[in-house]
């Protein structure tokens, strides 16, 4: 099989890291294949924030848990939301899974395809990042809440700006145990019209 594709289909979600610190040369190629994704008329207009700064990390976590602390939830309410309300009810709870990375990929809030774009992007990253040996998992809680004030305040003194929105977010770092077991994939529903 292609390599390539071999990378996508071993490609798999982390959700428990080392400490160790993502290499620097390694970062910049995961950057790299972010901006070289494709994007609507070439616009190219989203930014990668690269959090590694403990405390910037722990700060952000603290709003977050906030913010789910008094978020209101009912039988509408989108189920990973609710998982993360509950989980973020534990002490050691981190929205980001203890990662030593955080990158933020934020778009232009009147961009027609800011989310497809900066979607395409995080992907790029982490399948960038399983050919480098690296583990990631895509993050929304920035997505949900980023407009949030206490946590739109640190977005911006991150260097995001106020008329952009996170629209992903990646978790970055080494696996502490990953098993190797890839999760099942659903029966596709594929039509094909010759």
């Amino acid at each position: 099989m292609n390599e390539v594709i071999q990378n996508m289909l071993t490609r798999k979600s982390i959700r428990t890291y080392k400490k160790d610190q993502v290499k620097d040369e390694d970062l910049k190629d995961i950057i790299q294949a972010a901006i070289h994704a494709p994007s609507g008329g070439n616009s190219q207009s989203w930014i990668f924030t690269v959090l590694q700064n403990n405390d910037k990390l722990a700060e952000l976590n603290d709003q977050v848990k906030e913010t789910y602390k008094n978020i209101e939830v009912n039988e509408k309410t989108y189920r990973s939301i609710v998982a993360g309300k509950n989980a973020a009810k534990n002490a050691g709870y981190s929205f980001y899974y203890h990662a030593p990375t955080l990158i933020l990929v934020s778009n232009a809030r009147e961009y027609p395809n800011a989310m497809a774009d900066c979607s395409v992007a995080i992907e790029n990253m982490m399948l960038a990042a399983h050919s480098l040996g690296l583990s990631s998992c895509w993050i929304n809680q920035l997505t949900w809440f980023g407009d949030i004030p206490d946590i739109r305040k640190l977005l911006s003194g991150y260097g995001v700006p106020d008329d952009y929105m996170v629209c992903g977010s990646v978790a970055l770092g080494y696996s502490e145990n990953d098993s190797g077991k890839l999760v099942p994939r659903k029966e596709p529903n594929v039509t094909i019209i010759k």
